[in-house]
């Protein structure tokens, strides 16, 4: 079975990894091998405005691309530190209920190619596009580049 196939056991392994995630109300992570949604209820991520706290929507948003790039590694069967390099974020709009986070899955030659280079050199970047969504509106759009390094055997 591929890790898109069991994103609930992804994602309550991902907890233990980033204790944070646990006190953000997450909802359950769906990934269909296309497009990652994961949500989140605004109460534990209110600011002093009653809206969603800026903070929030950006470690969603990282965390869902973090998310697919390894769930994609995954399924390559691929052993890598995933991270972060950089990101551009811009808030759209206040959120002001419950929200969640997309990202879909690059084309077909991006993926090729970022799989590609990571075993030819142990180290790929793939960009990701990710979305926060409260009520069908965008409220905040990351631009972020993920770096994937492989893991080294021990032995």
């Amino acid at each position: 079975m591929t890790t898109s196939q069991d994103p609930v056991a992804f994602l309550c392994w991902l907890k233990t990894q980033i204790p944070l995630l646990n006190h953000m109300g997450l909802g359950d992570l769906k990934f269909d091998g296309h497009k990652l949604m994961l949500p989140a209820v605004l109460a534990p991520n209110i600011n002093d405005k009653g809206t969603g706290f800026g903070g929030s929507l950006a470690t969603l948003a990282t965390i869902s691309g973090w998310c697919l790039t390894t769930l994609l590694l995954k399924d390559q069967m691929l052993d890598c530190d995933v991270m972060i390099r950089d990101c551009e974020i811009r808030y759209l709009a206040p959120v002001t209920g419950d929200f969640h986070a997309e990202v879909v899955v690059p084309s077909s030659n991006d993926v090729e190619g970022f799989v590609s280079r990571l075993r030819d050199k142990g180290r790929a970047r793939l960009t990701l596009e990710v979305v926060v969504i409260q009520n069908g509106n965008k409220a905040l759009v990351m631009q972020g580049n993920y770096v994937a390094i492989e893991r080294k055997v021990q032995g």
